[in-house]
């Protein structure tokens, strides 16, 4: 399980465009690494556009914004066409990233359980400390918070 003040697990994975990225080839940003369920839902699609307008804010203090799903690469093309997100979206189908940031939980909706990802909010400094958690996160005023937490770092 990941530890605030501890060095955050280390992955690499495929991104959209047909890309990959690690976690150690950051080093020397700011990382804002968020999970969230499914592309072009109401919830994801709002949280997506929230980091994409507040992007030029994230960039002013450095900070590299990353989206994480279990989407396909091809999924993830289409939605970042779609909305105009101008950030780096993993392609987690095998679940590897999600195990590794405890975000694969089991879920319920109207009384079925099952196995989903939660939506949750990573900032990693620079040196691949992590040093900013959020969990279980509510779309509004999110944002706007993890921006405050990165600025200041």
């Amino acid at each position: 399980m990941v530890e605030v003040g501890k060095k955050a697990p280390a992955f690499k994975a495929a991104t959209d465009g047909g890309g990959s990225v690690a976690l150690k080839d950051l080093k020397g940003k700011k990382v804002i690494l968020y999970f969230y369920p499914k592309d072009d839902t109401p919830g994801c699609t709002k949280e997506a556009c929230g980091f994409r307008d507040s992007l030029p804010d994230f960039s002013a203090v450095d900070a590299t914004v990353i989206g994480v799903s279990k989407d396909t690469v091809a999924k993830h093309d289409k939605f970042k066409a779609k909305y105009d997100l101008p950030f780096t979206l993993i392609s987690d189908e095998d679940g590897d990233v999600c195990e590794a940031f405890g975000t694969w939980v089991e879920k319920s909706m109207y009384g079925r359980k099952y196995m989903g990802i939660e939506r949750a909010t990573f900032l990693i400094d620079e040196k691949g400390v992590l040093r900013g958690e959020w969990r279980k996160v509510k779309v509004k005023g999110h944002v706007e918070e993890v921006l405050e937490a990165a600025q200041a770092l």
